[in-house]
């Protein structure tokens, strides 16, 4: 039932109430669907508008995933059921409002713990990356991959990759390469880690608090809270997987300005590390108009505003829905999954750059921009 799809609660604390969130689509990793999007920002709404709820808290239903991305088989067939090239009301209205709950998140007046165990990619991410407090899990994988569909990283991605090392988070979005909890640690997309057995003792932690009505002394008070956790767990954490030689190796191949070269510096770097070899596996197997509409994407945005990122990134969903790559690249791994996507363009050298700056603009029809009022 639409109605079950996210549970709410509210527990009374020491003092003040905390509102918890729980994504309850154990079955589809708790992919985001629309009644998702909108019952989560409406409750938000409420929430942010109430002088008793000092806190908020994600987390999910079930072991596997907290979030695996948004519901894109069922954009997939919204996509196919018009004409192609002609826009779908459906998916750009799913975009639009999924940019605004991430915005709303990212600007939310009250701490929101993000409890990110299992699956965290895509629109799993964007929830994650804008909450004030991120926990991550022994259990937790992160990334971004849509090259591998025929889309980009979004969610504000423009925006949350650009403030890693530099040059990782343009490497993570051409490859999808997963992060483990180390390595989320090490990039900035987490901040502490907490063991998924130690779940229930936060939360009750969260509930024998003494909330106060100052939002910055809560922020306080919950990350003194999680860091008293984070340390005791401290010893099941593990190690990063990037590397300082990964490190190296990505910036000199994003010295050369340009996603061929970058592609070919990582086809040419040594190929038995896995880390490195499934990098370029993916860039290889990945949309050609994805891949050079992600380097211009993570190579122009790095000024941008986070309202500015998310506008521009509506932007280029709208038109990936219009385009043929976005619905290709989910039949071929989600709804067929035959793994053989017919890219449009096939290749890197028969993309011209018109056809990329293209999706980088509002479609003519709009009048108005959907997210001018963030």
């Amino acid at each position: 039932m639409d109605d079950q799809v996210i549970l709410f609660e509210e527990r009374t604390a020491s003092r003040g109430t905390v509102g918890f969130a729980q994504l309850n689509a154990e079955g589809s990793l708790n992919a985001l669907t629309q009644s998702m999007i909108d019952q989560l920002g409406e409750r938000l709404t409420a929430w942010a508008a109430r002088d008793d709820i000092a806190c908020v808290v994600l987390y999910s239903a079930g072991d596997r995933a907290f979030c695996a991305g948004g519901d894109v088989i069922g954009l997939y067939h919204a996509m196919t059921a018009v004409d192609p090239g002609h826009p779908c009301a459906e998916a750009e209205r799913f975009f639009a409002t999924e940019y605004r709950l991430d915005y709303q998140i990212h600007t939310y007046p009250k701490p929101v713990l993000c409890w990110g165990h299992g699956t965290v990619m895509g629109g799993g991410l964007g929830l994650l990356a804008g909450s004030s407090h991120r926990v991550v899990t022994a259990g937790s994988l992160i990334a971004m991959p849509e090259i591998s569909i025929g889309l980009f990283p979004d969610v504000g991605a423009t925006w949350f990759l650009n403030r890693m090392p530099p040059r990782i988070g343009l490497y993570l979005a051409l490859t999808g390469t997963p992060l483990n909890p180390a390595d989320a640690l090490q990039v900035g997309l987490a901040d502490y880690f907490i063991t998924q057995e130690t779940r229930d003792a936060v939360f009750a932690a969260l509930t024998e608090a003494a909330w106060g009505a100052d939002a910055n002394a809560n922020r306080a008070l919950l990350a003194h809270i999680l860091r008293g956790f984070d340390d005791e767990c401290r010893g099941a954490r593990g190690v990063p997987d990037l590397s300082a030689a990964h490190l190296e190796l990505i910036g000199r191949a994003a010295d050369n300005f340009d996603v061929s070269s970058f592609r070919a510096a990582m086809a040419a770097a040594d190929q038995s590390d896995p880390w490195i070899r499934r990098g370029a596996e993916n860039m290889e197997r990945g949309s050609p108009t994805s891949m050079a509409m992600t380097y211009s994407q993570l190579r122009s945005g790095r000024h941008l505003s986070l309202k500015q990122a998310f506008m521009r990134e509506f932007n280029q969903a709208a038109q990936c829905t219009r385009h043929p790559d976005f619905a290709e690249g989910v039949r071929a791994l989600l709804v067929d999954k035959d793994r053989e996507p017919s890219w449009t363009p096939p290749t890197l050298e028969e993309l011209g750059s018109d056809y990329v700056n293209a999706h980088f603009a509002l479609p003519g029809d709009y009048a108005h921009h959907p997210l001018e009022d963030l």
